[in-house]
């Protein structure tokens, strides 16, 4: 993430956009708490929140 944009931060990553593979992180939002996965490969990439058993966003505290 850059400087200007500090409201995400990169809570975990695995994978590498070198390989056809490419990449999967966990995003949290620092307003909200809200954890979000990202995954990108080749020249796509997706977001989307993750959600527990009944629906509800999963929270994620940070400093």
């Amino acid at each position: 993430m850059s400087k200007e944009n500090d409201r995400f931060v990169r809570v975990y990553k695995e994978g590498s956009s070198f390989k056809n593979e490419g990449y999967r992180q966990l995003l949290v939002d620092r307003e909200t708490g809200v954890t979000y996965l990202m995954v990108s490969a080749g020249y796509g990439s997706c977001i989307t929140p993750l959600l527990k058993a009944d629906g509800s966003p999963v929270i994620t505290y940070v400093n």
